[in-house]
């Protein structure tokens, strides 16, 4: 038996980094992967490449902003398969600079993928977990946040503010479903600096200010006390451990996947 055998899980923002490596783990650990994200090529190339090793998996073209798409998704998973068992709320986005110089379009932009999209997922996912089977585990959601949402960080606040949001809307999801009996755990997971395309933008925002490409790679590994960035896959790991029944009495609590970063 695999760790998730046959659980059906929905990962968005599945077309690169962390959500690609989640879908990798799950698919090999035994679960029918929904695939989603806004990147069609990536997204078909994925699923592509973990049906060719074995996997299960389907790709859905999906904007996490949208009610009517996450409607879509789910109505999708359940028809294919009668129903859902994970969902792993991983798009987001990232915005740097000064509090004072975020224009209202990015602020919207970032609001809207880190925290409305969260949201709707859950409910979306509430809706469609809290009437599974009794005999089956209990479901589990597991949302994306980031050291971030544990610290203040300077020139992110607008980042730490959604990544905050997604730690304690967790919790409270945690609890009101225990509450309301619907067999569901939700946890947050808590990523470092992890080598992906939203960490080398970073790098290349500090190269455009003429910070030395080698700089910038001590900056980033060395905030670590393990003296490397995480990678997708280490917090992929995690993802599989609060999907699987490993985790099975935990819920309304972060996993940190830092390196020992936040420990300093």
């Amino acid at each position: 038996m695999n760790r998730v055998d046959d659980r059906i899980a929905i990962v968005t923002g599945a077309a690169g980094g962390i959500g690609t490596a989640a879908c990798r783990l799950l698919a090999e650990n035994g679960a029918q992967v929904i695939a989603t994200d806004l990147k069609a090529a990536p997204g078909e190339a994925l699923a592509a490449a973990i049906e060719a090793a074995g996997g299960r998996i389907r790709y859905l073209r999906h904007d996490v902003t949208d009610d009517a798409q996450w409607g879509a998704v789910l109505e999708a998973t359940l028809a294919a398969h009668g129903r859902l068992d994970v969902l792993v709320n991983n798009a987001g986005l990232f915005l740097h600079g000064r509090t004072e110089d975020a224009d209202a379009a990015s602020i919207d932009r970032l609001f809207d993928v880190n925290l409305k999209g969260v949201v709707l997922g859950t409910q979306h996912a509430f809706r469609a977990m809290k009437s599974r089977p009794r005999e089956l585990p209990l479901a589990s959601i597991v949302n994306l946040s980031s050291v971030a949402g544990l610290k203040g960080s300077q020139m992110a606040s607008l980042y730490c503010l959604t990544k905050g949001g997604v730690r304690l809307f967790s919790k409270s999801c945690a609890i009101e479903a225990a509450h309301l009996g619907y067999r569901i755990r939700v946890n947050s997971i808590h990523p470092g600096i992890i080598d992906t395309e939203m960490a080398q933008g970073v790098a290349d925002g500090m190269r455009a200010n003429g910070v030395p490409p080698e700089q910038i790679d001590r900056m980033m590994a060395g905030a670590h006390p393990l003296g490397r960035m995480g990678l997708p896959a280490d917090v992929a790991r995690g993802i599989v451990f609060l999907a699987s029944d490993d985790s099975a009495f935990v819920t309304g609590t972060e996993l940190v996947v830092d390196g020992g970063m936040t420990a300093r």
